[in-house]
């Protein structure tokens, strides 16, 4: 009996949220969030408006570093989580003074940092393929690239379900054993992070 209920129980649990769990796996996750992005692109702020109408506490740091975990830790209070948005924006680095390996190495620094202390890592792709490689100008694979160094490390994915038409973060996601929740348009973002950080 137990057998039949088990399968039941998760097909409804994955109806109800949308969100895919491989091997069975949760999606949850603490706050404050410390929200900043690989590339910088303006998808942070999609965030920033959601988190701020859950009433969910964060910090947006576009250029957040390990230290920044580190600091926070040191000052008596932990971040719960880190919100990495892929994506990556060419006048937005450039008006950084950045290169896109130099946000990679930043990234990995952070996220390296983020295991140490034990926080969820979620990676968000919010604006779709006009953000992909095959809106971008001929020869810029900044966006691939962000992807690359953040959703293969992630604990969940969340992303625009039109810019994976081609399946990119399925694939990394059924490889990598990750979480992946698609949202139809950025409204939707609300019901899912409230689920993520149980609002």
């Amino acid at each position: 009996m137990k057998k039949l209920v088990f399968p039941v129980a998760l097909i409804l649990v994955c109806s109800l949220t949308s969100t895919s769990f491989p091997g069975g796996q949760s999606v949850a996750a603490s706050s404050p969030v410390l929200l900043t992005s690989c590339g910088q692109s303006p998808g942070p702020a999609i965030i920033k408006v959601v988190l701020q109408r859950l009433g969910i506490p964060f910090e947006l740091e576009p250029l957040a570093t390990a230290s920044s975990l580190q600091k926070k830790k040191e000052g008596g209070q932990s971040f719960g989580s880190v919100i990495i948005v892929m994506g990556a924006s060419l006048k937005g680095m450039g008006a950084a003074g950045i290169s896109i390996d130099d946000e990679i190495k930043r990234i990995n620094q952070l996220i390296q940092e983020a295991r140490k202390q034990g926080l969820k890592v979620i990676g968000a792709h919010l604006e779709g393929m006009k953000r992909r490689a095959q809106g971008a100008a001929a020869g810029d694979t900044t966006d691939e690239q962000s992807i690359d160094a953040v959703a293969p490390q992630s604990d969940v994915l969340l992303v625009n379900k039109e810019g994976n038409a081609d399946g990119r973060f399925t694939t990394i996601a059924r490889s990598k054993n990750i979480p992946l929740i698609e949202v139809e348009k950025n409204m939707d973002l609300v019901e899912e992070l409230r689920k993520i950080y149980g609002k």
